[in-house]
């Protein structure tokens, strides 16, 4: 996924309300920018530090730009706006960058399916029956390891999505975790069972059943974010 025109770079002043940042461009502007995540952003956050972002001249847009990147405390850089993930990994499957996945005939996105009235977020068709996949953007990171986990909250959605896929595995329907680790500088992915430890288990419960979990990781620039290697999957326990 390329930005057109490359990212600006700014530093953060502050993260407030969940939605915005204001943020000084690299020019000395102060800006007030939408912050496209609705998630905690555990170990993400650090005032002063680095942020990449994209305009907008939109005059419906009440915001100026969006927080696409940023930088964290360690010093990797992550994907801010959670709404790029199933876009960047659409783009993997198709490209066939992810092999586990390769050689479906159709692609579709939020199909409803499930007994909790879901959508997943890909069904994927091939002619030996479809696969449903599910995508999670991991942005949690740590000191002094190269393992991120998931998640950075407590998840009540993401447990639901487990047992609506355990419950197709279980039919004898393909189901796929496939979570798109949105952090440079990582080698793996784990629950982060000392945050919720409901959603490890149900994580745990959800392979037994048959639910197969991937991660994959990104290449990140102010120019482009492109889905590029598979990453280990460490259950725990």
């Amino acid at each position: 996924m390329r930005f057109d025109p490359p990212l600006e770079q700014g530093r953060l002043i502050r993260r407030y309300k969940r939605f915005l940042a204001d943020i000084e461009t690299s020019t000395g502007e102060r800006l007030t920018i939408h912050c496209a995540n609705t998630g905690s952003m555990l170990n993400c956050l650090v005032e002063g530090g680095q942020v990449w972002f994209s305009r907008t001249n939109d005059p419906k847009r009440k915001l100026p730009g969006t927080w696409e990147i940023g930088e964290t405390p360690q010093g990797r850089l992550f994907c801010v706006n959670t709404g790029r993930a199933n876009s960047l990994i659409e783009e993997a499957l198709r490209a066939g960058v992810i092999s586990e996945l390769s050689g479906f005939t159709a692609l579709k996105r939020e199909v409803a399916y499930g007994q909790e009235s879901s959508r997943i977020d890909f069904r994927l068709d091939y002619p030996s029956g479809p696969a449903y996949v599910e995508v999670k953007s991991v942005t949690l990171g740590f000191d002094g390891t190269s393992i991120a986990a998931f998640p950075d909250a407590v998840t009540q959605r993401g447990g639901k999505h487990l047992r609506e896929l355990a419950h197709l595995a279980r039919d004898g329907i393909r189901a796929v975790q496939l979570y798109c680790v949105n952090l440079t500088g990582i080698d793996g992915v784990r629950p982060a069972e000392e945050i919720d430890a409901a959603y490890a288990a149900v994580l745990r419960e959800a392979v037994a059943s048959g639910v197969e979990v991937l991660a994959y990781g990104v290449r990140m620039t102010n120019e482009e974010v492109v889905v590029d290697r598979k990453l280990e999957v460490f259950l725990g326990r």
